[in-house]
Order: structure tokens, then C-alpha cells, then sequence
């Protein structure tokens, strides 16, 4: 596995930075990709694992900037557990897809969710979520999981 460096805030394009979350493992690859998007006011897509390290180099990236929204792809333990900590810091609401729950007849599939992930505002396909000069776009993307969900950030493309 190739070393990448976590922690460390890469500028994507003008309005995307990413931030690698160091939990590398044969699921994440070299670790959990955090994207955050805006720069006045922000969005923190996929924060990642309730890791101290990682929450403070997403804290040092947010600089004091306003945070809109914490957004959850899905909410697979490596994704979303660091919502929680980011949004009782920021006071940003946490928004993403619906919760999904496993048969119970499939119980060791749950292992991979994070059982407290409960949004504030939960997304469907075509609901937005915006800033100063951003606005990301829900697009159902079932297959990771079947309420997973991708953003389009049309101000860039992306």
C-alpha cells in the first residue's frame, strides 16, 4: 500500500480541500478521504472515523470558519463516526441518507455501521445543501450500501 500522508490538508480545486484520515486497512485503502468543500463558510463531506488526530486536522483546516453542514455519504464506521465530535464543535447540523438498518437475520453486516449515526436533516435524491459560492447536490448512488449517496458540486464540475 502505497504511503500517503494523513492529516494534511491537499487542495483539490478552488472550492475542495481533502484531508486523509489516518485509518489505512485493506476496506479505507491508505485511509478515509474527507472532503471539505467552501471558503468562507464551509461543508465537511465524509469526516471519517472518531479519531482525535484526524478531528484536529480538520479543525485546523475549518480555521474558525463557519461550517454549514456535516455531510455523510453513508454511514459506514470509517465515514461518519466523526460527525458527532465535529458538529458538538462547530454546532453544524449533520446531514446525509436516511439510516440503514440490516436484517436482523443479518446481524454481522452491521458491524460496519455505525450504529449512532442519526442526521439532523436527511437527504434524497436532488436535495442540496449550499454555502457562499458552493452548493452540493444529493444523487443516489445505491451499491456501497443501498442508501448511499454522492454529491455534485455544479459551481465546479465536480
Amino acid at each position: 500500500m502505497p504511503a500517503h500522508p494523513t492529516g494534511i490538508p491537499i487542495q483539490l480545486e478552488p472550492l475542495v480541500t481533502r484531508v486523509l484520515a489516518p485509518n489505512a486497512s485493506p476496506y479505507t485503502y491508505s485511509g478515509t478521504q474527507t472532503h471539505v468543500v467552501g471558503t468562507t463558510d464551509l461543508a465537511i463531506i465524509d469526516p471519517g472515523p472518531d479519531d482525535p488526530a484526524h478531528i484536529a486536522a480538520l479543525l485546523d483546516v475549518i480555521a474558525g470558519r463557519p461550517v454549514t453542514a456535516i455531510v455523510i455519504t453513508h454511514h459506514h464506521r470509517d465515514h461518519s463516526p466523526a460527525s458527532r465530535p465535529l458538529a458538538a464543535t462547530t454546532g453544524a447540523p449533520i446531514v446525509g441518507p436516511r439510516a440503514h438498518h440490516v436484517a436482523d437475520d443479518a446481524l454481522p453486516l452491521d458491524a460496519a455501521f455505525d450504529a449512532d449515526y442519526a442526521p439532523d436533516r436527511v437527504l434524497e435524491e436532488g436535495d442540496t445543501v449550499s454555502g457562499d459560492g458552493w452548493t452540493l447536490r444529493a444523487i443516489a448512488t445505491p451499491g456501497h450500501t443501498s442508501n448511499h449517496l454522492a454529491y455534485a458540486l455544479p459551481e465546479s464540475g465536480a
